[in-house]
């Protein structure tokens, strides 16, 4: 089976999206890359999750033809793509319409930083993007979503703030695989339902200052981090 670890890999992160209760039914999916190859691992368009098998997973190239497999890719292998085209360093793709990371998206509003959990994955807010137009929506939407994404990240690292809100629609998140890109998908929907009790509680609550942000975000991350323990 061609790249049956990369299959594997990327089924293991769509289960895991089902486990930590991200989707519903076939909603959202999970992707991952070879790029030495320039071949991505799809979940299948509309299968159930407990149905699906490693050998269900379409192989597209950057183009997104499908090389391998019986299975149509999901509906959202446009934006996959984009996402992947516009930033070398990600390996892996995640799209939810995970409960409270999408009532952020669906209210377009970014997700603001107000306490340590979040600055611990995102540094800073995690950005909204813009609405897209009607001739957008009717020309290529999944590619133009991608798009809208890639520009709300203009000049950031993509490994920095892992994930994007698509505006009217849901988060898209990433990562260095599709593990990690998953694991970014289960810290929002978490950060997401803290923004929104820390704001019923107070509604004046305002982000922590960018000296805690850069504390907890660098120290987890990046050629100075300290947090956990050599080589794990």
């Amino acid at each position: 089976m061609l790249l049956q670890a990369l299959r594997e890999q990327v089924l293991e992160a769509n289960l895991e999206l089902v486990r930590r209760g991200l989707v519903l039914y076939t909603f959202g999916n999970a992707s991952g890359i070879d790029r030495g190859q320039g071949l991505i691992a799809i979940k299948p368009s509309g299968v159930p999750y407990e149905r699906m098998r490693a050998s269900d997973l379409p192989i597209v190239n950057l183009d997104g033809r499908v090389v391998d497999g019986e299975m149509r890719p999901s509906s959202d292998l446009a934006t996959h793509l984009v996402l992947y085209r516009s930033f070398s360093a990600i390996g892996g793709v995640v799209h939810t319409h995970s409960r409270c990371a999408t009532a952020w998206a669906q209210a377009r509003k970014p997700i603001p930083c107000l306490g340590t959990t979040h600055a611990d994955y995102f540094h800073g807010e995690v950005p909204v993007t813009l609405e897209l137009t009607e001739e957008q929506i009717r020309s290529e939407y999944e590619a133009r979503i991608g798009d809208v994404i890639v520009s709300t990240l203009a000049g950031r690292d993509a490994l920095e703030m892992p994930a994007v809100l698509a505006a009217g629609h849901a988060p898209f998140c990433w990562g260095r695989d599709a593990a990690e890109a998953a694991h970014h998908a289960v810290l929002l929907e978490e950060v997401s339902a803290l923004a929104l009790a820390a704001l019923s509680i107070n509604p004046g609550a305002t982000p922590i200052p960018r000296a805690m942000l850069d504390l907890h975000f660098y120290r987890k991350h990046g050629a100075g981090a300290s947090y956990g323990q050599r080589g794990s």
